[in-house]
């Protein structure tokens, strides 16, 4: 199973979409009506969706998986009774699957039967520019992260890989996490993360916001869990994105650690050590995308 992407609703999608890829280094992929798809450097078809609509928030988080993976989760769908629908996508990519609603109300799809295509150039010396290949995590805020990591555990079969003492990180492959629940004491959005191709294209990154006004709102870093290198910032519209190199790889015996395994010392909040967090700011940003359902479930049959 592996991330794919993340549909947003919002009241300027053409807006949002002109600032990833214009700044952030996105490319377009498709627009369908009024709902623009962006895509990286690698074979996904999209990493961002932006669907107009008169508010904001999270439509859908998409896994792709294999028709395996996707009978076992419909199964356990059904047996723990969360809120879910069949769908058939519509969204470049194709395939189909199940919308799931998690206990606190974060939604995330899992499709079976994707297309990809064909990778496109990534940092091009010619014009300094740099591009995402694609999403490596979305972490969620969580009322209780530790009742989320459980429930993914159970019912998706996704394994908790870190707990720290601000999130619950998760893996649905050997990548350290592809998503996380942060201890927020509220269900929201966290932030968004691009995997760049490597150390020197994040900071080549960090270079090109800058000369566009965008200082981080935190990094540059290196966290613990996952030992990736990050900045982090506040898009215009909204929500916190990330540029990431890819977290680490872990085997299927990996012990989960425990949030004394993963302190620092005082006054550090990463391995480096060298950059300010705008706490606020990144607060602020971290509550306005809400998930919402927009669609009644339905009997799964099983």
């Amino acid at each position: 199973m592996k991330l794919r992407s993340i549909e947003l609703a919002l009241p300027d999608p053409a807006g949002a979409a002109a600032f990833m890829v214009d700044i952030w280094g996105l490319a377009p992929a498709e627009v369908r009506g009024t709902t623009h798809y962006l895509r990286g450097s690698g074979t996904f078809s999209y990493l961002m969706a932006f669907e107009q609509s008169d508010e904001e928030f999270v439509r859908s988080t998409t896994f792709v998986c294999s028709d395996e993976e996707l009978a076992g989760i419909t199964a356990r769908v059904a047996e723990n009774g969360w809120a879910a629908k069949p769908v058939i996508s519509t969204d470049p990519g194709d395939g189909a699957g199940l919308l799931v609603e998690l206990p606190e109300g974060t939604i995330l799809r899992f499709l079976a039967g994707t297309n990809e295509v064909a990778p496109i150039e990534g940092f091009a010396k010619a014009s300094k520019r740099v591009r995402p290949v694609k999403l490596t995590h979305v972490v969620f805020n969580a009322a209780d992260a530790e009742l989320m990591g459980h429930a993914v555990e159970d019912v998706l079969n996704f394994r908790v890989s870190d707990r720290t003492k601000g999130m619950v990180f998760v893996r649905c492959n050997d990548s350290h996490h592809s998503t996380a629940f942060a201890r927020a004491g509220f269900s929201s959005l966290n932030h968004v993360a691009f995997e760049m191709d490597d150390l020197d294209t994040v900071m080549r990154g960090i270079g090109w916001m800058r000369d566009n006004g965008f200082a981080p709102a935190w990094g540059p870093g290196r966290h613990g869990p996952g030992d990736n290198v990050y900045a982090y910032y506040i898009a215009p519209f909204g929500p916190v994105i990330e540029y990431s190199t890819a977290v680490e790889k872990v085997p299927a015996d990996y012990e989960a650690g425990k949030p004394d395994d993963w302190t620092w010392p005082e006054q550090r909040i990463d391995q480096w050590g060298v950059s300010d967090k705008d706490f606020d700011g990144l607060r602020v940003a971290e509550e306005r995308f809400r998930c919402r359902r927009d669609w009644d479930a339905q009997d799964l049959a099983i």
